[in-house]
Parts: structure tokens; sequence; C-alpha cells
């Protein structure tokens, strides 16, 4: 087994449980009503659960891999820019930004193989 198969793993369950939490949680309501994108909750949540599918279909599936850390890639870029212009802290703000560089790690080697 490579290091790349355990990445893709557990990026794709974190973004199941993110994704679950985005679209159950009364703590993520108040951070999305907090950044005035309350009306974006649901489907970014909807987001990550699917992204996260795709990522553990993408073991088997080559396109499935490449485009879901593509489209998860541009989503945590986004949420890390909105992170700084909500001037939240680091802690706050290094969840995006660590599972902004995974992702991008992993469309890299997506194409690698």
């Amino acid at each position: 087994m490579n290091f790349l198969t355990p990445l893709i793993c557990a990026v794709g369950v974190t973004f199941l449980i993110y994704g679950g939490l985005c679209l159950s949680s009364l703590s993520m309501v108040e951070d999305f009503q907090r950044f005035g994108l309350e009306r974006l909750r649901m489907l970014t949540g909807l987001l990550e659960v699917l992204g996260g599918s795709a990522l553990l279909v993408g073991l088997k599936w080559r396109p499935a891999l490449s485009i879901s850390s593509g489209g998860l890639s541009l989503l945590m870029l986004i949420a890390f820019g909105v992170r700084l212009k909500m001037r939240d802290s680091i802690g706050q703000s290094l969840p995006s930004l660590t599972l902004m560089f995974l992702t991008a790690y992993i469309l890299v080697k997506s194409f690698q193989k």
C-alpha cells in the first residue's frame, strides 16, 4: 500500500464528517450566519459529502478522484478566503487551508498514475 491510498481515505472520510456536520450541526448554522452565507450552508454540506464520497470512489475509478479532488480544492480555497475575510484565527482557518493543500496534492497525484 502506498501513502496516497490512506491519505485519500482519511481526507474522504473527513469530508463526509464535515459535510454531515454542515448539514446538521447548530454550530455550523451559526458559522454560516456569521459569514453571511446561510443560504449556501446546505449546498456546501452536500458538496462536501459528494466530494468525500467521490474521493473514495476514486480509489477504483481515477476520473472521480481527479474531479473530486479538484472541486474540493477549490471549495477549500473559497472557505479559506472566507475565513481570512472574517479575520478568523489561525486555528479556525487551518482546517480549510490544510484540506486545500491535501486535496491539491491528491489532484496532482491523480494525474501521475
